[in-house]
């Protein structure tokens, strides 16, 4: 076989399905076989969104960057073919919505066997939120909102009840999604948005604001929500990315007068032996956290583009979206 599956993005929110050359082999990178790939919600915002995106169409397998493999040839590097890699490209090399990956070692986690593939998947997105965390004060005795209830938000979920945080309280319109939350021990549910989702959690924390709020969608609106209901001196990690590359309102006001401690998450593929990687992968092959209510959804890569639709819109109970080959 000289050719490969390869999906492509033609246009903003378009997406079709080529065949082309599987990559040739480089002395110093891993040829690996894609066995499936995840629809991340930073794919919807490079994608529908447009963001950082100059113009199309995009690179073949661009921008997936959560895939799991076999390894074809190692390259001259310490891995071997037959290994299972997880693969966590950089966001700006990442091509996992193609058959087969030519990808730098540094990226690369081998990963156990006898675990299914479509749970050791979610270690992506889970090592990221991992990498996040270590951002965050000591939550002993204190309180978190998390803006959204996707995957991440959920995983935001499991970590932070790990770190101790006195009460979680989770914001989320889709109902499943809220579902999804109760099951990994969120205290409060507010199935609201907008102002009635800010006043539920000004109310569930006597009017003070949460310690520490987490935005986990992705949009102008959440961002300045998170700053209306996080307490003064409160910390605000902003998880989602922004859906334009444009200048965003943001209220300067609240976050100068709360004196707002608030930080980006990006960068957890560039570290050194992927540690918040590896620490996801232990977390779901030793059975701390059940990946099978996060895997609801799977298309052939010819069907990217419904698969595309799906995520984007969120209905029929979708968390995560996967891609087979």
């Amino acid at each position: 076989m000289s050719e490969m599956p390869a999906a492509q993005a033609v246009g903003l929110g378009e997406w079709r399905c080529d065949s082309i050359p599987i990559p040739i082999i480089e002395s110093g990178k891993v040829l690996v076989k894609t066995s499936l790939a995840s629809i991340c919600g930073s794919d919807l915002h490079i994608v529908h969104m447009g963001w950082n995106v100059q113009e199309f169409p995009l690179e073949h397998g661009y921008p997936g960057h959560e895939g799991i493999g076999e390894v074809i040839d190692g390259g001259d590097t310490e891995f071997q073919a037959g290994d299972l890699v997880l693969t966590v490209p950089s966001i700006w090399q990442s091509k996992c919505f193609s058959g087969y990956q030519l990808i730098d070692p540094r990226f690369l986690l081998k990963v156990p066997r006898g675990v299914p593939e479509s749970h050791l998947l979610m270690a992506q997105q889970l090592g990221t939120v991992v990498f996040g965390s270590r951002k965050l004060p000591s939550l002993i005795g204190k309180t978190v909102a998390i803006i959204g209830q996707g995957s991440v938000g959920l995983f935001h979920d499991f970590i932070l009840r790990k770190m101790g945080a006195h009460k979680i309280y989770a914001i989320e319109p889709v109902g499943e999604r809220l579902e999804a939350g109760r099951n990994l021990g969120v205290d409060e549910l507010v199935g609201v948005t907008g102002d009635a989702a800010t006043n539920a959690i000004l109310d569930l924390t006597n009017g003070e604001g949460a310690d520490v709020v987490i935005e986990a969608v992705g949009s102008v609106d959440t961002l300045n929500q998170a700053l209306k209901m996080v307490k003064p001196f409160g910390k605000l990690a902003a998880f989602g990315l922004p859906p334009t590359m444009e200048k965003i309102p943001f209220d300067w006001d609240s976050f100068f007068r709360k004196c707002v401690d608030m930080h980006s998450v990006f960068g957890a593929q560039d570290e050194a032996g992927l540690p918040a990687f590896q620490l996801a992968i232990d977390y779901i092959v030793n059975g701390e956290i059940d990946m099978s209510p996060f895997v609801t959804h799977q298309f052939p890569i010819s069907e990217i583009q419904d698969a595309f639709n799906l995520a984007e819109s969120r209905t029929d109970g979708a968390l995560k979206v996967s891609i087979t080959f």
